[in-house]
């Protein structure tokens, strides 16, 4: 008996010693990326998760490019990643995006947005159409003749509801605005009919996005999954009920992808859920956020405060009616506010990067990836270039003002870059622009207080900005 344990003991340990060494030693027809793995299984993730108490990069990208240079690996929850700052090597690899490289999130983010099985993300032309519809929903041309209106009476109901409170929580409201807004647009959602609030439960779901992945009762990141699984639900039921009752006519997203249900045989009732949840988390965060950050550079910054506001007051003396609403002419004209937003973009690197996996192995400067690996292209690093952008962690809108160079362009990637650039860039500067003109034309603002910024890898703006808002005497 004494043998048979320690023959199984052994057998333990030298498949453990295996295992580790295969895992600091894996195969590869060529030379890696310098770098380093950490510990097994969980790699370098509790050094990724060292905070950044400032709008700097995060300790871990800086050290990192300091000692390896801008390409560089590194483990991540088990999972063998190459980390991209080099802009070259990151624009190879959106150019070879579908070829030599695919979409890809970490297993936890693939949990959490109830990601399609491998199989089902591959079949041609998904992100084709899911990018087409999107943009006949939200492009350009529903833009200029239908939202662009909407949102600014959306503005100005948010702002008036400001009116006669001590303090308001910005990204919680514009959260909810945006939320609320797009969700109508999606599918018609009407909070007034829930009895759970949608929105609150992607605010939950929001905060325990980067969360320690231990789903025990009582974590930040069970909670999250809870919360995740309700909306789910609130939105599985009321596509069910649409499917149920397809006479009821509706002017929104779900019923234009509805009557493709028939053609399109990778749209089931499962994956048009799973779609719909994801548009409602990219329709309010990254604009909430923006927003957040846009008023809290400003008013911490009267001399862009007056600019963006002159800039404003200048339009509606131009017009012929003072109250009419916002035209397309109009948001085209206003240069200094989509500085600011971009500004705000740049500073926010609301995401800490882009990924994506290798296909085989990809073979670049004197390295080889070999192939199942991820990339994780680091856009905080490009924004926050001091080679590209002087003073990167300063707030200077004038930087685009004063010349937008071609790294400057290049190297700006809030919603992506390329064929996979985020079909819904437009809409979000769109709505932030039309929110910061109902705002500064009609109203005034003073900062109560707010927290303190720090990344943990994504951007956390702690107890947020909390304002007073007035109206303006005329």
């Amino acid at each position: 008996m004494w043998m048979i344990g320690t023959c199984v003991s052994t057998l333990i340990i030298v498949w453990l010693a295996h295992r580790v060494y295969r895992w600091r030693k894996p195969r590869c027809n060529g030379t890696l990326p310098p770098g380093s793995w950490g510990l097994p299984l969980i790699g370098e993730t509790l050094q990724l998760m060292v905070p950044s108490y400032s709008l700097d990069l995060l300790p871990f990208l800086k050290k990192r490019i300091q000692r390896y240079g801008k390409t560089f690996r590194t483990s991540m929850a088990g999972q063998a990643i190459v980390v991209s700052a080099d802009p070259e090597f990151s624009h190879f690899v959106l150019q070879q995006d579908g070829k030599l490289f695919d979409s890809w999130a970490l297993d936890t983010y693939a949990k959490l947005f109830a990601q399609e099985s491998e199989a089902s993300t591959n079949i041609p032309n998904v992100h084709k159409y899911i990018r087409s519809t999107v943009l006949k929903h939200f492009g350009m041309e529903v833009l200029r003749e239908k939202l662009l209106s909407s949102m600014e009476e959306a503005s100005r109901m948010t702002i008036e509801s400001w009116l006669g409170q001590e303090s308001v929580d910005v990204k919680y409201a514009t959260g909810t605005m945006a939320f609320e807004f797009g969700a109508k647009q999606l599918l018609s959602y009407d909070p007034k009919q829930s009895s759970e609030k949608l929105g609150d439960l992607f605010f939950s779901f929001v905060r325990g996005l980067m969360s320690i992945p231990l789903n025990i009762p009582g974590t930040t990141h069970y909670k999250c999954m809870k919360d995740n699984k309700k909306a789910l639900s609130i939105i599985r039921e009321i596509v069910k009920d649409r499917l149920f009752s397809p006479e009821t006519h509706y002017n929104d997203y779900l019923s234009r992808i509805m009557t493709d249900m028939s053609r399109e045989k990778f749209l089931t009732e499962d994956s048009v859920v799973k779609l719909l949840f994801g548009l409602l988390f990219v329709s309010f965060d990254s604009l909430s956020t923006t927003l957040t950050l846009a008023l809290m550079f400003l008013v911490e910054n009267p001399k862009a405060l007056l600019e963006i506001t002159d800039e404003h007051e200048t339009i509606i003396k131009q017009r012929e009616v003072s109250d009419s609403s916002i035209t397309w002419e109009e948001y085209k004209s206003m240069p200094f506010t989509l500085h600011v937003i971009h500004e705000s973009l740049r500073l926010g690197n609301i995401s800490p990067g882009l990924l994506r996996r290798t296909k085989s192995d990809v073979e670049w400067n004197g390295y080889t990836i070999p192939a199942g690996w991820g990339v994780l292209i680091a856009t905080s690093a490009f924004h926050l270039d001091p080679e590209t952008y002087n003073d990167p962690t300063t707030f200077n809108p004038w930087r685009w003002k004063d010349g937008e160079s071609d790294a400057m362009l290049k190297n700006f990637m809030p919603f992506g870059w390329g064929m996979k650039q985020c079909a819904g860039a437009e809409y979000a500067r769109v709505f932030a622009a039309t929110f910061l003109h109902v705002l500064v034309t009609k109203y005034r603002y003073m900062k109560v207080r707010r927290g303190e910024i720090r990344r943990n890898p994504i951007l956390d703006l702690g107890e947020g900005l909390h304002i007073k808002v007035m109206k303006k005497q005329n």
